[in-house]
């Protein structure tokens, strides 16, 4: 699973998006993979047509499975958690959403560090906030 998964992500990255997750598991009878993209701008149906396409040929050249299964490619969704210091920096510069024990604010993600990040909010205001801080951090829609 881990050695498909890495090639799938070498894929993906070729077309210039980033493997958010992947899964096999059953859904009714069907056995389905399912890919979940991300890019820095937000994931059209078209991007995940053109991903899907891209890997449907080069799953059918590796063969990677026993018997018939599905492919699935969605986008990791408008407002996924960021789960790992390297999604949180891919997402600099997005709108996000960071809840602590102590507050939630969302505001665009200025600036990342090893340690830190800071958000900047709709009324130009700066907050850091420590990353080991943060109970949950994901992208957020900005009305």
């Amino acid at each position: 699973m881990e050695e498909l998964k890495e090639k799938i992500r070498k894929e993906v990255e070729r077309l210039g998006f980033h493997l958010y997750d992947m899964t096999i598991g059953p859904r009714g009878k069907d056995k389905v993979l399912s890919v979940k993209i991300d890019d820095e701008a937000p994931v059209s149906i078209d991007d995940c047509v053109r991903v899907s396409e891209h890997l449907s040929a080069f799953l059918d050249d590796i063969d990677p499975f026993e018997g018939a299964y599905m492919l699935e490619v969605t986008s990791a969704g408008a407002e996924h958690p960021l789960r790992d210091l390297e999604e949180i920096r891919r997402a600099q510069g997005r709108y996000i959403h960071v809840k602590t024990v102590e507050q939630e604010m969302e505001g665009h993600l200025v600036e990342v560090t090893e340690t830190s990040i800071t958000i900047k909010d709709k009324q130009g205001k700066t907050t850091t906030f420590f990353i080991a801080d943060i109970e949950k951090i994901r992208l957020a829609i900005d009305f």
